[in-house]
């Protein structure tokens, strides 16, 4: 069943693939080019720019050589360390995450000088993916890179949410994130293919939503800040930054309806749900009746774990089934341990199932789709009765593992780590559990 389980990832994994998902929404007929449901004939168009941030681009910047060809002007993409590919006309940076580096400088420096070449004739076209907000970002004024370091750790460690880190990192910017890279491509047409790493696919968070309007407010991010008690602690330049903002001497993030997103399309073109459905049909084929329990899983890693075991103790359905869920569980860093959001909800479910006394054990996967857990090497982790008997075995107790957030070394040890390597990809995590 361990197989099945991974066999069953796989194939959620395969279906959110950019090779799979950039034809279908990038083609030339004839001499149109088709981007969405837009359709821009040739003649009425000089230059086709590509830029492009996060864990998939270097792959989606692949597949739009493949289709653009001769076509292609010049493209500039960041992705992370170790997710590159070979790239014969766009230039591929890598860079640091989840916390950015010089690197990350760099690609922002590039990426706006090459869209100032960007006329009233021409197309950019932007490649988006979960991992932008760290790889792909600008100082503003008097602000440093250390200063920017710290805010990200801080929110990266308190428990904040995607939406409240991308609140915040996208008032950090001057010219990228918050719908501000448009106005930095004007008066260019703009349109946007992004893979979704947030719950409910809302376009103003992915990648801190560069190219859409924004809503939040200089307030709201002081109101994050203070929430999680990270303002005694902000560097000086940030706080200098921000004050300017609450004090309205800097200009706000555009907002949705600003006349500067005119001539900008937003596409999303891979999702959760989209992995969550090739699960479900691989299970079925795997003659599992699949079940999707959700796909806007949120909530500390370690409750939503201890509910799902409470789920399969009262499960009365038709078996064997497949439960299937997405989304992004959060952990709030406690100790000095090594894990990842994943590897943390599978340890907190085999805590769970130790206390259970249940005859039979489930097997419980929890991966990240971007092949990456945390600061580990490893995707996430599978808990099975294999599991269960080598930690007992070995005298490894999960509830202390789980105390010092030391997931990563309770399943190297007890078995159950899950190694892909970058995937290409990344559309948060699958969790999949199997009752036979």
């Amino acid at each position: 069943m361990r197989d099945h389980a991974l066999k069953i990832f796989t194939a959620a994994v395969r279906a959110v693939q950019p090779q799979q998902l950039l034809h279908r929404h990038m083609q030339w007929q004839n001499d149109q080019l088709r981007l969405g449901n837009q359709v821009f004939d040739t003649g009425n168009f000089d230059q086709v720019y590509v830029i492009g941030a996060g864990k998939a681009s270097a792959a989606m910047a692949r597949e739009a050589e493949l289709i653009l060809g001769s076509r292609l002007t010049e493209g500039i993409i960041v992705t992370k360390y170790d997710h590159g590919v070979r790239l014969k006309q766009i230039e591929c940076i890598e860079a640091g995450h989840p916390v950015p580096d010089e690197n990350s400088v760099q690609a922002g420096r590039e990426i706006i000088r090459l869209l100032k070449k960007a006329g009233e004739k021409d197309i950019v076209i932007s490649l988006l993916s979960g991992g932008a907000s760290a790889l792909l970002i600008d100082c503003p004024p008097g602000v440093l890179l250390p200063d920017l370091q710290q805010v990200f750790n801080g929110l990266l460690q308190c428990g904040a949410t995607i939406q409240e880190m991308n609140t915040v990192r996208k008032h950090l910017s001057a010219g990228i994130k918050g719908g501000q890279l448009v106005r930095t491509a004007w008066p260019a047409t703009l349109v946007s293919l992004i893979l979704s790493d947030v719950v409910g696919d809302p376009l103003d968070i992915i990648a801190s939503g560069p190219t859409v309007g924004d809503s939040s407010t200089f307030t709201q991010v002081w109101e994050i800040l203070r929430k999680y008690q990270l303002t005694e602690s902000l560097p000086v330049n940030i706080i200098r930054w921000l004050q300017l903002g609450l004090n309205k001497q800097i200009e706000e993030t555009p907002k949705p309806g600003d006349e500067v997103f005119s001539k900008t399309h937003n596409l999303l073109i891979g999702t959760n749900r989209i992995a969550l459905e090739a699960a479900a049909d691989a299970a079925r084929a795997l003659r599992y009746e699949p079940v999707i329990m959700t796909d806007t899983l949120q909530g500390e890693a370690r409750d939503k774990a201890q509910e799902l075991v409470q789920t399969i103790q009262t499960y009365k359905g038709q078996r064997p089934v497949c439960l299937l869920m997405g989304g992004e569980t959060t952990v709030t860093i406690k100790n000095k341990g090594k894990g990842g959001r994943n590897q943390e909800f599978v340890l907190a479910a085999v805590a769970a199932l130790e206390k259970s006394g249940m005859d039979e054990i489930p097997v419980i996967l929890s991966a990240g789709t971007d092949g990456t857990d945390g600061p580990t090497d490893a995707a996430g982790a599978v808990a099975d009765a294999d599991v269960l008997q080598t930690a007992k075995r070995l005298g490894l107790h999960a509830d202390s593992y789980l105390e010092q957030n030391d997931s990563y070394h309770f399943f190297k040890k007890a078995g159950g780590q899950i190694i892909t390597g970058p995937t290409q990809t990344n559309v948060m995590d699958i969790v999949v559990t199997l009752l036979p």
